[in-house]
């Protein structure tokens, strides 16, 4: 029986591999765009940057040391330079797909970065399988600009897996929906009618504000926003404002809100300021055929009739009155029931020139 040479013995205590077999290897090189990996074969193992990642330019040195122990998977047993061609992301990226199955088939909410955002939603890779997350998906409202997301670490679960048709949809706004139900039952429990809470502008419009109370949003109408008239409410409020506002009514999932607090409202001492045969300033508001509207301040308006304007026939207020100018008239009426206030100029006139003729008359004697 022939000795078998050295190189036969090394040889035979080598393991063989084949295009497929995963296997184990350490790392005895790193250069910046491959890795020489001993895998107990009769040649050395390579991983190209390619085959490692799929993140463009990355310096291997600065992710994979010497000594380290990888699990891959062999391409090609000789790739022509009698070196074994491996793979360590193609690898990852089955351990990754099969754990997004497993996350699919238990709907298990999963946690990752944003690796981009793409024109139709955001793509994310977990474990080097990609995840695509459509623009429909990523939130429970219309999203713009999905830029913001960019290197964002979000939540989401797997709604759809299909890695034949290498489709698997990630779903965000489901999490979001189940998330904002639970925070409006919380709400809902704890709110009531006559309740100041704190809430945070979400959105402003010509008729009003939308505000964000944590669980639900409530309307705050134009009509509700002062005691006074206000305009334009996008002159008042900008979104992310924090305010402090009244819980007016509840309709079910509808809130009305009010900034009319009851303990500022301008009527509670007009009967003491505003009482018959008081002298007042006030600035015209606005103007009808019958009169003109004053402010005495926010809230309280007078009427100063067609007739009380001068002891001189006035056809309508807009010929002798204008809209802002200032106004000093005497209070003729007060009606606290149906809050209405009268002005008179006419009566203010009328009795200056009483105290003008009482002074003559006084002189004389």
């Amino acid at each position: 029986m022939s000795e078998m040479s050295f190189e036969e013995m090394l040889e035979q205590s080598l393991k063989t591999i084949r295009t497929g077999e995963v296997v184990e290897g350490t790392v005895i090189d790193v250069k910046e765009d491959e890795i020489i990996l001993n895998i107990g074969y009769k040649s050395d193992g390579i991983i190209t940057r390619n085959e490692y990642t799929n993140t463009p330019n990355v310096d291997l040195t600065t992710v994979v040391s010497v000594g380290d122990t990888m699990e891959v998977k062999v391409l090609k047993v000789n790739d022509g330079e009698g070196q074994v061609l491996l793979t360590y992301k193609r690898l990852a990226a089955e351990k990754g797909s099969k754990r997004l199955e497993e996350a699919f088939n238990n709907n298990e909410v999963l946690k990752a970065k944003v690796d981009k955002v793409l024109d139709g939603g955001l793509s994310i890779v977990v474990d080097e399988a990609r995840v695509f997350i459509p623009a429909s998906l990523v939130s429970d409202s219309y999203e713009k600009n999905l830029a913001k997301y960019a290197g964002e670490e979000i939540e989401f679960v797997i709604s759809e897996f299909n890695p034949k048709k290498r489709r698997i949809i990630g779903d965000r706004k489901q999490l979001l929906v189940a998330k904002k139900s639970e925070l409006q039952k919380e709400l809902f429990e704890k709110i009531k009618v006559g309740d100041v809470v704190e809430g945070t502008v979400k959105n402003v419009t010509d008729f009003g504000a939308f505000i964000d109370l944590g669980g639900a949003d409530g309307l705050l109408h134009i009509s509700e926003m002062s005691w006074g008239r206000v305009e334009n409410p996008k002159k008042v409020f900008k979104v992310g404002d924090t305010v402090k506002v009244l819980i007016k009514e509840i309709s079910g999932d509808k809130i009305a809100l009010s900034l009319k607090f009851a303990d500022t409202n301008p009527w509670l001492h007009a009967a003491e300021k505003y009482a018959v045969g008081t002298i007042v300033k006030g600035k015209a508001a606005r103007m009808t055929d019958f009169g003109a509207f004053v402010e005495l301040e926010a809230g309280v308006d007078a009427l100063l009739h067609v007739s009380q304007i001068s002891k001189e026939h006035v056809e309508k207020p807009a010929d002798v009155l204008k809209v802002n100018q200032e106004i000093t008239a005497k209070v003729v009426d007060f009606n606290a029931e149906e809050k209405k206030i009268s002005l008179s100029i006419k009566a203010l006139d009328e009795d200056s020139e009483e105290a003008s003729d009482n002074a003559e008359e006084g002189t004389e004697e």
